[in-house]
């Protein structure tokens, strides 16, 4: 067990494996021939030279007499300084390459943004990313919404949990994320419905997460090709605190929807979701098609919810809605 250690001490000083055999086998049998130690430790030739001549390089080896075949350790303490200084030489000279390297990578994926504060995120990376968020949020999460969206599985599952957990979660939603199939049905409602406060504007000028008031993160969508590939991680600077004052500034502009406020007697789940659709300014034809009605069947729920509200208008209608806590 101490010959392991003391093979692991000069790995780590630097000594290659055949010459800490060496060196292991001088302590045992030196003061002895070269070739003595050798075949004991199992060393001849060129591989025996250049591992005893590593020693001697580093200062543990040498001569009994000069000219003589007999070698010998020796005290280790100038070996060992000398071993010390070449260690911390070439660490020296490797955090160097990886800083250097790292700088390479900063400067070609960060272009245009050269704050050490931004990190640029792409790939699969932003599902990770996105989901240690959601785990490190403690106090409140501020969300804009919109599509395209990055395909995480138990995208939904992670903010319900993050809900469950008592961290407050308000997120704007845009137009265009209540009408993208499926996901007021399926990612909205539950999470309004779990507690999460909800507003919607027609658009979202960014898409947006802010985590407490430690970091956000901001996604870069390709519009033209639908391709949602590359994020920004935003940490403590000027441009944080920008993202927040433009958060706060359209979370007042938006119009609000409620979760767990009491549902009107006989107020059915998808009339609830006509009701924020419409709200939301959202087309018949999207609002059908997330229903599951026709055009007809639409128009007709429409009029009985204007007649229980008393309005004679859609827009009457959403604002009765709202002051109502339909929505």
């Amino acid at each position: 067990m101490a010959n392991e250690k003391l093979g692991e001490a000069l790995r780590l000083l630097g000594i290659g494996q055949e010459g800490a055999r060496v060196y292991l086998t001088l302590l045992e049998h030196g003061p002895a021939p070269l070739s003595s130690i050798g075949a004991a430790a199992g060393l001849g030739g060129e591989a025996l030279a250049e591992a005893y001549r590593e020693l001697v390089d580093c200062g543990l080896a040498s001569a009994a007499e000069e000219g003589s075949n007999v070698v010998a350790p020796v005290p280790p303490t100038a070996g060992l300084e000398i071993l010390g200084r070449r260690r911390a030489a070439e660490l020296d000279a490797s955090r160097i390459t990886v800083g250097g390297a790292f700088e390479s990578f900063r400067r070609h994926r960060l272009a245009g943004y050269h704050d050490p504060l931004v990190e640029v995120v792409t790939g699969d990376a932003i599902g990770l990313r996105m989901r240690q968020a959601w785990t490190s949020a403690r106090e409140q999460i501020r969300q804009f919404d919109s599509p395209p969206y990055f395909p995480l599985v138990g995208a939904t599952d992670d903010a319900l949990a993050t809900l469950a957990r008592g961290v407050t979660q308000r997120v704007v939603y845009s137009r265009e994320s209540l009408e993208f199939p499926g996901q007021l049905e399926n990612s909205i409602e539950p999470c309004i419905e779990a507690g999460e406060q909800a507003r919607v504007l027609p658009s979202v000028p960014v898409k947006l997460v802010i985590i407490d008031d430690a970091y956000a993160l901001v996604a870069l969508s390709i519009k033209e090709t639908d391709v949602y590939n590359t994020m920004l991680v935003v940490q403590p600077c000027g441009l944080l605190s920008a993202l927040v004052a433009l958060f706060e500034q359209a979370w007042q502009n938006a119009l609000p929807f409620h979760g767990r406020s009491a549902r009107p007697a006989g107020l059915l789940p998808a009339d609830r979701r006509l009701l924020r659709l419409l709200a939301a300014g959202a087309s018949d034809e999207v609002i059908a098609r997330e229903i599951g009605v026709s055009r007809r069947t639409l128009f007709r729920r429409v009029q009985v919810l204007m007649a229980r509200l008393g309005a004679t208008s859609r827009f009457q209608m959403a604002l009765q809605a709202q002051r109502s806590g339909w929505l």
